[in-house]
């Protein structure tokens, strides 16, 4: 039979726009579920509040703001700029015992040791990310990386977090890339980010040094990947010109994440590089730089996707395709919505 009626039989021909399949996630090894159809379906789900827009510039009930009183009634420095310290709570500390030996294969435990590390990036409670100049995110980035070198010196792992240990995310993204090298030659992200950079279609923004991109395995509707263009394994490696172009970057996604429902848009992003402490006397050569941004918003300021059902039991899964939204992010403009009226 023709594969044209081959294809006809089972519902005409393949448009990834706007028909169901499955994408492989290389730095996962696993697979998300696209459903471009469910797009067009009515939202009948749960409403949540948009972040308040009138925020205070320095509150005294908000215990990071300069001045204010901690929880642990630690009193803050009237800081000017970026401001670090330890958390009074940590999930990690540095002197936890280790557990007992485990009597069978079925209970297992091993030592957890840590510090945690809290960052306020700017002494204004109302200015977020993409509202700040360039030389204020420039120095949010010098804190990461000198956080980043600092903890590394002897942690094998720094997430604003440092673990005695690597977490679950570190140890697959370094069995994946590291057999991606072994067979390849060339490390994964180097490579995906030349592939995203000629084929365009997931793009968001670029400059000489960096490009963000949908990843074409993306979960969250509108997740990108920040990834340098050169072969660079750890934050506290990039060179001055580098993270002067970083924090532009960074801007202009925050700026169009921003524009995109005229909100605050929330996230969660964090920085994976090659792990640290012993492991730099290892070849790390199969690791290259990333940040992950995972915005929950789905179709509106107050629509978020969740995580449950299909996916926490089976897989993950989309209904967006990460074409469409790199296309909606790329199409928005690079002035602030707060700041349209100043130009």
């Amino acid at each position: 039979m023709e594969p044209s009626l081959r294809a006809a039989e089972r519902g005409g021909r393949f448009r990834a726009s706007e028909h169901q399949h499955v994408r492989y996630n290389p730095l996962r090894d696993d697979w998300v579920l696209v459903s471009a159809h469910r797009v067009k379906r009515p939202w009948q789900g749960q409403l949540e509040k948009p972040p308040p827009e009138d925020v205070p510039r320095w509150d005294p009930k908000n215990p990071l703001c300069p001045g204010a009183t901690r929880a642990n009634g630690e009193v803050n420095p009237n800081y000017e700029g970026t401001f670090v310290f330890p958390n009074d709570f940590p999930a990690l500390q540095p002197d936890a015992p280790e557990p007992d030996d485990s009597d069978h294969p079925l209970f297992r435990a091993a030592p957890a040791r840590g510090v945690c590390k809290v960052m306020c990036f700017h002494p204004w409670s109302d200015l977020t990310l993409p509202l700040m100049s360039l030389p204020e995110i420039r120095a949010v980035i010098d804190a990461w990386a000198e956080l980043a070198a600092e903890l590394g010196a002897s942690y094998p792992w720094v997430q604003v977090w440092a673990s005695s240990f690597l977490p679950n995310e570190a140890c697959l993204e370094d069995r994946t890339q590291r057999q991606h090298l072994s067979q390849h030659g060339v490390p994964m992200l180097l490579e995906y980010a030349e592939q995203e950079a000629a084929r365009k279609e997931r793009l968001v923004v670029e400059n000489a040094d960096w490009l963000v991109v949908v990843p074409y395995w993306a979960t969250w509707p509108y997740q990108t990947l920040l990834l340098p263009r050169r072969h660079v394994c750890r934050l506290q490696d990039l060179s001055d010109s580098e993270k002067d172009s970083l924090a532009s970057i960074m801007q202009r996604l925050l700026i169009k994440y921003d524009n995109l429902f005229e909100v605050s848009f929330p996230y969660s992003m964090g920085w994976h590089g090659a792990p640290t402490g012993p492991y730099l006397q290892e070849d790390c050569r199969h690791w290259q730089l990333h940040a992950h941004y995972y915005p929950p918003l789905l179709r509106s300021a107050t629509v978020r996707k969740f995580m449950v059902g299909y996916e926490m039991l089976a897989q993950a899964q989309r209904d967006l395709t990460p074409e469409q939204a790199a296309e909606r992010l790329r199409s928005l403009p690079e002035v602030h919505y707060k700041k349209r009226a100043e130009v």
